[in-house]
């Protein structure tokens, strides 16, 4: 069975891409090595839109997020976390988990936070050190307004923006310097078309002062050790190399295509599988949705489980169900990783076909008709 990776995380990875990371292993203190490495630090400001220094650490993009919080913050200093899903939930525990109190912006499931709720809560609590928020909360597929919350926490000195942009960044436009955005996360398993394993994060002039003086305890992940080892063209300890070889070339294709080029690619695949969610009756669930994936509430009497099984196990298609209370009622699909317009196509036609097998009626071909429309109508 030919099967298909449509997840939001890890994703399909280009085999010109794998073929590239299967050369012979290169020693991570090479001369070569090096080259590679200080390439892909200027590709990674490109992606970025940053001057800011891109750490790279070998990990998933949760090892960078723990990275942000023991870096940037010490024992019983305060933050603010904006909570609307699985992740925001990963940022406060990540505070519990190194003593950090933490101020809980909860959002109802599905939605954008209120930039108005967060300068509140900095006028509250003016002690606030950091802002803790998903660009776009991959649980939900709601995006927050990031470029917003950069203007309001950088009128203040005492405090930086955290960023998870996991599966966002590469995916829509996000001008981290020009929006004030101190401390952006990625991952290699995401938008960036990668396996697992790579976590990159951008540090501004601003938040560096903050590393140079929090107090809590860490070994590997720190960001004084890595900017240091930057600065030689290498990492603190044994490079991912493998890894960032095909970061190198991922890079280098963005560069070639340009970010625009990139974004409209993902907005098109976005588009037109919302496009086919309307037309065959259903309806999303996020309602501030994001172009990095569609959350589609699976319709009543069926459990959005059974279609993703369904997927899996009879057409080798693997999507994702919801996570935590959200398990059963929604189902995800991606849109970044190696995928193009006739993957969105093959998708839809399988879920039509998988809900008329558990019982929801779906004209074949009503979903399909109105994602070819769209991509038509919308061509690169």
């Amino acid at each position: 069975m030919k099967r298909y990776l449509i997840a939001p995380g890890p994703v399909a990875v280009d085999p010109h891409v794998m073929a590239v990371m299967s050369q012979p292993v290169m020693h991570h203190r090479s001369p070569q090595f090096s080259k590679i490495l200080s390439q892909v630090r200027k590709d990674l400001k490109y992606l970025y839109q940053t001057n800011n220094d891109c750490l790279i650490f070998a990990s998933s993009g949760t090892g960078g997020m723990e990275a942000c919080v023991s870096n940037l913050l010490s024992p019983g200093d305060k933050a603010i976390c904006i909570v609307g899903g699985k992740f925001g939930e990963r940022w406060a525990e990540m505070c519990d988990a190194f003593g950090v109190e933490h101020v809980d912006i909860n959002v109802e499931w599905g939605h954008a936070v209120d930039p108005a709720q967060v300068a509140d809560a900095l006028d509250e609590h003016p002690d606030a050190k950091a802002v803790f928020v998903q660009a776009h909360e991959t649980s939900t597929g709601a995006m927050h307004p990031v470029e917003e919350l950069g203007k309001i926490v950088g009128q203040r000195d005492g405090t930086v923006l955290v960023v998870d942009a996991i599966s966002a960044l590469g995916v829509y436009d996000m001008k981290v310097d020009e929006w004030g955005l101190d401390v952006v996360v990625t991952g290699s398993q995401k938008s960036l078309s990668l396996p697992p394993g790579l976590a990159v994060v951008s540090v501004s002039d601003k938040a560096w002062k903050f590393a140079e003086k929090a107090k809590n305890s860490h070994y590997y992940f720190n960001f004084l050790k890595e900017r240091k080892a930057m600065a030689k063209d290498t990492t603190a300890y044994t490079s991912a190399v493998s890894l960032i070889i095909g970061l190198a070339e991922v890079l280098k294709q963005i560069r070639e295509r340009g970010l625009e080029n990139l974004f409209a690619h993902h907005r098109l695949l976005s588009g037109g599988t919302k496009a086919a969610v309307e037309a065959m009756g259903l309806e999303q669930f996020s309602k501030a949705p994001s172009d990095a994936l569609t959350i589609i509430k699976a319709p009543e009497g069926i459990n959005g489980q059974d279609i993703v099984k369904i997927l899996r196990e009879d057409y080798g298609i693997t999507i994702a169900g919801g996570q935590a209370h959200l398990k059963g009622k929604v189902f995800r699909i991606a849109h970044y990783g190696y995928l193009s317009q006739w993957d969105m196509i093959i998708v839809i036609a399988a879920i039509e076909r998988a809900l008329n097998e558990l019982g929801f009626k779906v004209e074949l071909g009503s979903g399909v008709a109105a994602a070819q429309r769209y991509f038509a109508e919308h061509k690169i």
